[in-house]
């Protein structure tokens, strides 16, 4: 609008002095020597204007003619340029989605019309890494790391080329040199962090830390927590070389972070043996509400140095009391609470905290049973039976950073160089899955869990004279295995061989085996009232087949352990021996020959 009428003003002022200029009357004489012109002032001004528009247009095409291969050569570079621009664009497009020919043939025309583009060169450099050229792909990094508007966009190239190679020194250094031109940048800070930590250089890696700090890549919280790991990390190795050092640094990671597992059980251990017991059992309390870990609970058991196993149990339970049952860190309370009270021989206590878990008990309930049967009552069956069950149960609990389980903490995962990677928390392969067992609970493992505790009773020593009554016959003490064979014996074991031969079913009878001292006659059957009589203890070699005549108890005796995948009696076949036939039809000469043809 403003414009409109400065324009509109314009043309005003214009009409008003084109009209004052033509109501001017009188002659305008221009005198030169012998040449003299005489126009009215209209006349003149007219043709003053129009001589000034001649002169511009006549400067305006000289110019046009001087500018004019500068202008062609300046379209001929944009157009190049364009044509760079999009090979680049399309390139990077066909380097998204995976084809590897379109992204080269892109290149090689980006390359041809924007030689000196950086996106020309990153397209070139990302082309051969999508090839598998890593020998291009590093000379274009080279290529980019020497230019100044490149030189970090190739060290970052040099960087990954270096990882894939696993050239852990080299990337490292040019890592290290990228932090010496961009404090900020994050990617070599991180490397250069990792490496440090993996190396023990904890003072180079608080250093780099503080650096993040300053660069604004971390947020105070975050800087806080980041180096009461690091604080740990360098405690736990100086505690036992420097306790000086690792005693200092340890408590100042507790004051930043006290819900580390590590740095507190470590403070709480130097706490203790300073006698300390108040400020290590605030420290352990701490630390188990956010987290409760078996560690914590150890250290909870062992704050006071010389207490008995009870009072160890008492302090756990009240530990373990601070937890409430609807939070996923009971179970570790309730599993404290079985370990201290089977160290202080509480076992129905033990039994009654791990009633719950054993439905679905994990590892360690289930070693933990295995323990309190085997302490108990001495039942090694039971105990090897809980123990084949925590062979196939869930797996607890453990240390675990991007899917990498370590049996300790540690503050860098081995995998990606993450830095408070560790948590505890169950793995991945104890997860529920819809699908069934791999591993069936065996028949061994059933029976013996499913039996009573045995009882240890002391036989008395039986007197070979005194006769067993008729109600329930006991066999006389049978002769051990290195004992001479009876001759009623291989009587016996001839008589079978017979049997066998001919076909014919004879009755086993199992008949103690007497002295010969006494009458060669068996025992007297016993009634059909009276109650079978129980299976010897000792048997002689013959005997071992015979079937005992005893009821089947409760749990089956095996001969072979469950665990054993045995031998096959019948031995492995000889597929060569079948193909060429009998020994007679392998023999040579003209014996084998006929042999072979079926003469």
């Amino acid at each position: 609008m403003l414009r409109i009428v400065l324009f509109l003003v314009l043309i005003a002022l214009a009409a008003a002095g084109a009209a004052w200029v033509a109501d001017q009357s009188g002659d305008l004489v221009l005198t030169a020597g012998s040449f003299r012109i005489s126009t009215t002032l209209p006349r003149f001004v007219f043709l003053l204007g129009l001589f000034a528009a001649s002169v511009v247009l006549v400067w305006s095409i000289l110019t046009m003619i001087w500018r004019m291969p500068g202008r062609l050569r300046r379209r001929r570079h944009d157009k190049r340029q364009a044509r760079g621009r999009h090979a680049i664009t399309h390139g990077l497009l066909a380097i998204g989605h995976g084809d590897s020919a379109l992204a080269r043939r892109h290149a090689e025309a980006a390359r041809r019309h924007a030689p000196n583009d950086p996106l020309a060169l990153l397209l070139h450099a990302q082309s051969a890494q999508l090839e598998g050229n890593r020998d291009e792909a590093q000379r274009v990094f080279r290529a980019m790391a020497e230019r100044e508007d490149t030189r970090l966009l190739g060290l970052r190239g040099l960087f990954i080329e270096a990882q894939r190679a696993d050239d852990a020194v080299g990337a490292v250094m040019i890592a290290e040199e990228a932090i010496k031109l961009s404090p900020s940048a994050t990617w070599a800070s991180h490397a250069v962090l990792g490496f440090r930590c993996a190396r023990g250089d904890w003072s180079g890696a608080l250093a780099i830390l503080d650096s993040n700090l300053s660069a604004g890549l971390i947020d105070k919280q975050t800087y806080r927590r980041q180096r009461g790991v690091l604080l740990a990390a360098r405690a736990l190795e100086l505690e036992t070389t420097d306790r000086d050092v690792a005693r200092e640094s340890v408590m100042e990671a507790v004051k930043l972070a006290p819900t580390l597992v590590p740095a507190a059980v470590l403070a709480a251990k130097f706490e203790s043996e300073a006698h300390q017991v108040r400020r290590a059992m605030k420290l352990v309390e701490a630390a188990w509400l956010a987290n409760p870990h078996p560690d914590l609970a150890d250290a909870c058991a062992h704050v006071k140095l010389g207490d008995s196993a009870w009072h160890r149990l008492q302090r756990v339970e009240n530990l373990a009391a601070k937890t409430p049952a609807d939070k996923p860190g009971y179970v570790e309370g309730q599993l404290a609470i079985a370990r201290a009270a089977i160290e202080a021989s509480e076992f129905a206590r033990a039994r009654e905290v791990l009633a719950p878990y054993l439905k679905d008990p994990t590892q360690r309930v289930a070693l933990l049973m295995a323990e309190i049967e085997r302490t108990e009552h001495g039942d090694g069956g039971r105990a090897r039976a809980w123990t084949l069950r925590a062979v196939r149960a869930r797996l607890d609990p453990a240390w675990t950073a991007d899917g990498y389980v370590s049996d300790r903490w540690r503050p860098v995962s081995p995998v990606t160089g993450r830095l408070d990677a560790f948590q505890w928390q169950a793995p991945v392969a104890s997860l529920p899955s819809d699908k069934g067992p791999t591993l069936e609970s065996s028949a061994f493992e059933e029976a013996m869990l499913a039996a009573p505790p045995p009882k240890r009773v002391t036989a008395a020593p039986s007197e070979a004279a005194v006769e067993p009554p008729e109600v329930a016959p006991l066999p006389a003490p049978a002769a051990q295995d290195n004992s001479p064979p009876q001759a009623k014996d291989a009587a016996k074991e001839a008589t079978k061989e017979v049997a066998k031969e001919t076909g014919e079913q004879t009755a086993k009878v199992d008949e103690p085996v007497v002295t010969p001292a006494e009458p060669a006659n068996p025992a007297p059957a016993p009634a059909e009232s009276s109650p079978p009589a129980p299976t010897p203890v000792f048997r002689t070699r013959a005997d071992l087949s015979k079937p005992a005549s005893a009821p089947t108890q409760t749990v089956i005796p095996i001969v072979r352990a469950p665990d054993d995948p045995g031998i096959d009696d019948d031995g492995p076949s000889d597929e060569f021996t079948e193909q060429i036939g009998t020994p007679k039809a392998q023999a040579g000469g003209w014996r084998g020959f006929w042999s072979r043809w079926g003469a």
